[in-house]
């Protein structure tokens, strides 16, 4: 009996030291979580759906698989280019370079396409099967995709419904007529004589509309010269910027005061084209200079086009890159990527934000669902319309040229205006206008040239402004 007790108080001992040995083994093999910093540019609202996101993922995926993000810092589509240059070569003051970060594929090229993740080693082909190809190709540095699609931007053309609609019932033009840039000039001259010479449209991005006509026309067009601007030879692209610039000097559109929203708010234009994601800055109601107002009544329409089986809209905003560090830090960065753009939840994030899903099931998927804002009813099924018609193609932009030309032309526009009423000859005021795109630039080319080649005299540290 008492040798029996004993047997079994060795065997219970066994066990616990064989459950304690385990368990030791265990805790020894258990890797430290892995910690991801992240740098993101949805930091402009009061609270971040991105920010909602990264802790509803570290809550469950990453608290599963050892996965921590840590949001570090948010900028701006705009900044956060210079900012991770800054980082990157450790200036004095900059912030720490982060694992995950968000910024276009030119910001990625700058960083050096060897210091990136490129995806297509985490994603397998079925899996990038799943998401839009145009999307993808957008994000492609080199041959490398380094650039993760998590949502998109598009042009959209915004009316002011209200002012439209009596617009409309004067002339008969209705929302059909504004399907082609054709149409779009004809109601343009239209409200210009309705309103006794109000501007109908203000645009954000007028050179990229310009383009987009003319691929619509043509879609082999090359745009840009080996230098990367236009060419002054491009006699087809040309066609398409006088038409554009003619709409402009005879004051029928205008160059917009940076966002196209602003100045339909205040009523100077009942209509605008701007990115999608400016939805989130329209208000229900408009106050005009008399200090009468009426309700917006958003109208949210495709962006015209030149033939309808050429439909062409732009492809904007930021992807998510991963810096390179270690293989770990590599598999959960594409473990959050993947999580991020999931159907239902990539969906839920873009339609807060007045993006394009990154899904084409999840494209599909708006006509269902319930908007309580009508200004993203109309957004979305305008862009649940365009994803089966439009192709979606990337910008080429060298941006500080291109805010030159929006800044000369701005300051000028009223300009042309008057003197086109006082009767100068339209088509020397296009040709002014075509100067200033590609006659500036190349003067400025060659005066840099000579300054620095040619080693001639400069005053100051400033080069002349012609």
């Amino acid at each position: 009996m008492e040798k029996s007790k004993y047997k079994r108080l060795g065997i219970i001992t066994i066990f616990v030291f064989v459950i304690i040995a385990l368990v030791l083994i265990l805790l020894s093999n258990k890797k430290e979580p892995v910690s991801l910093t992240m740098w993101h540019v949805y930091g402009e609202q009061a609270s971040s759906p991105m920010d909602k996101l990264v802790d509803d993922f570290n809550e469950t995926v990453g608290s599963k698989e050892g996965i921590i993000i840590n949001v570090t810092a948010t900028s701006n589509s705009a900044e956060i280019g210079e900012e991770l240059l800054d980082s990157q070569a450790k200036k004095s003051g900059s912030k720490k370079m982060p694992d995950l970060f968000f910024c276009h594929s030119g910001n990625a090229d700058d960083l050096g396409i060897e210091n990136l993740v490129d995806w297509e080693d985490y994603f397998t082909k079925e899996e990038l099967k799943a998401y839009q190809e145009d999307f993808l190709d957008d994000g492609r540095v080199g041959n490398k995709l380094l650039v993760f699609p998590i949502s998109k931007s598009t042009h959209m053309l915004y009316i002011n419904g209200s002012m439209f609609a009596r617009f409309s019932e004067a002339t008969g033009l209705t929302y059909d007529d504004l399907k082609t840039w054709d149409g779009f000039f004809e109601v343009a001259e239209k409200f210009y004589e309705w309103s006794d010479g109000k501007a109908f449209c203000a645009m954000d991005y007028i050179l990229r509309e310009i383009e987009l006509s003319a691929l619509s026309e043509d879609p082999n067009l090359s745009l840009h010269n080996d230098g990367g601007w236009y060419d002054k030879d491009n006699l087809s692209f040309k066609k398409h910027f006088d038409k554009f610039m003619k709409s402009l000097v005879e004051g029928h559109i205008i160059v917009s005061d940076l966002y196209a929203n602003t100045q339909m708010m205040t009523g100077e234009v009942p209509a605008g084209i701007s990115s999608s994601a400016a939805v989130l800055y329209y208000n229900d109601i408009i106050t005009y200079p008399d200090n009468t107002s009426e309700d917006m009544d958003l109208k949210v329409l495709p962006l015209p086009v030149d033939k309808n089986e050429n439909k062409f809209d732009t492809l904007a905003g930021t992807g998510l890159c991963a810096y390179k560090t270690s293989e770990d830090k590599a598999k959960a960065c594409a473990i959050f990527a993947k999580w991020l753009t999931e159907s239902e939840r990539n969906l839920d994030f873009v339609t807060q934000t007045g993006y394009m899903p990154v899904r084409p099931d999840a494209f599909k998927k708006i006509s269902s669902m319930d908007f309580e804002n009508n200004d993203y009813k109309e957004l979305y099924n305008s862009l649940s319309k365009m994803q089966d018609d439009y192709k979606f193609i990337g910008e080429s932009y060298d941006y500080n040229k291109v805010s030159s030309f929006y800044g000369k032309l701005r300051d000028s526009q009223k300009s042309f205006v008057e003197r086109y009423n006082k009767g100068e000859d339209l088509d020397k005021l296009i040709e002014e206008c075509w100067q200033m795109l590609i006659g500036w630039f190349r003067r400025r080319s060659c005066l840099v040239y000579l300054i620095n080649i040619k080693k001639i005299p400069c005053i100051g540290n400033y080069l002349p402004t012609w």
